[in-house]
């Protein structure tokens, strides 16, 4: 019941071993020296010290490389980087006082997609994997709540509802630092914006639930991303409030980095030449001026001409106005009275 880490299944090495090339180096921060060992599908090629920095580093190369038919099921290079980016993102955020690197090798050659330094605060953190944008349109999010086994508390940044996605790929949920998908979280995040966001809009944030280790089950599932927890009715509620309880102070705040974003990306058009006009010599050009204009005829015949008599009634017809449809004026989204926060219509 008191699973306090994250574990580490020593078996997965050897069954990597087995199907690849893999490379252990580590070094004790007190020792003289490191060891390296390298075993190519499942034969040990390298067993020696080696100098080396304090840590461990894992590689894992050539995968699949004697057993064609499993590598044929592989996904596509893309989908296999977007898997891993994703399990990098997550543990970033877990443990912000450690450093993370992830660099990918392509046409292009080596590329450095991350590179996180260790000690950042997690607002800084979370920005930074997220989008920086996130920083200025969020609110930060630090709730405690007494168990009978201790304390529960649920920290993280929360987005505006006003700064939303179509999709949910960017809700980051932690429960005592393991990076989980459980539907029950999933289920009390949607709960708490269900006023303020449409049903295809999702929110953006990263939410890390701590509470004693005897109030939740980590063993549901093989792969650890879901969850069980003692009392699941007062964890929802816990989330639920806490994120209410934050959005309330910044309701009066709507996004901001999208409009700068699309400011930014404003281009003018380009604007047509005015049409230059005719010099005034070219006007008079070619013209005999010794006869009469017929033009000028036809004002001075117009000049002549008889005034209306007075009080007389100007020529024209006059339409009827078109009639007003009924649903037209029946107002079914009510009318409108004001309007709050800049983003919602009062309507009566």
């Amino acid at each position: 019941e008191l699973v306090t880490t994250l574990g580490f299944r020593g078996e997965a090495l050897p069954s990597i071993a087995s199907v690849a090339r893999l490379t252990i180096e580590s070094r004790e921060a007190d020792a003289g020296e490191g060891w390296r060992r390298v075993v190519e599908h499942g034969a040990l090629i390298t067993d020696e010290p080696a100098a080396l920095p304090p840590g461990t580093r894992v590689r894992v190369e050539e995968l699949f490389a004697k057993v064609p038919a499993r590598r044929k099921f592989l996904r596509s290079a893309r989908s296999e980087y977007a898997a891993c980016l994703d399990v990098v993102r997550r543990l970033a955020m877990a443990r912000p006082d450690i450093a993370f690197t992830l660099e990918t090798v392509g046409e292009a050659g080596k590329r450095t997609v991350l590179s996180l330094q260790a000690g950042e605060e997690l607002a800084t953190r979370v920005a930074r994997i997220i989008a920086h944008e996130l920083k200025d349109n969020s609110v930060p999010i630090e709730l405690v709540r007494e168990t009978p086994h201790g304390v529960m508390r649920l920290t993280g940044v929360a987005g505006l509802p006003t700064w939303n996605r179509g999709v949910a790929d960017h809700q980051y949920l932690f429960v005592n630092g393991r990076p989980v998908k459980d539907r029950l979280l999933v289920g009390a995040v949607r709960g708490a914006y269900a006023d303020m966001l449409a049903r295809d809009r999702h929110a953006v944030l990263a939410l890390f639930l701590d509470l004693p280790p005897q109030d939740v089950d980590v063993n549901v599932h093989p792969a650890k991303t879901e969850v069980r927890f003692r009392d699941s009715a007062g964890v929802r509620g816990f989330i639920v409030s806490g994120l209410r309880q934050a959005l309330a102070t910044g309701d009066r705040r709507s996004a901001q980095g999208p409009d700068r974003g699309a400011m930014a990306r404003w281009v003018s058009e380009p604007v047509a030449a005015a049409p230059t006009a005719p010099l005034l010599e070219t006007i008079f050009t070619g013209r005999d001026w010794s006869a009469p204009q017929p033009r000028l005829g036809e004002a001075h015949t117009t000049w002549n001409a008889p005034l209306a008599q007075p009080g007389a009634m100007p020529m024209g017809r006059a339409e009827e106005a078109a009639p007003v449809p009924a649903e037209a004026q029946a107002y079914p989204l009510g009318i409108a009275r004001g309007q709050v926060a800049n983003t919602y219509i009062v309507a009566e």
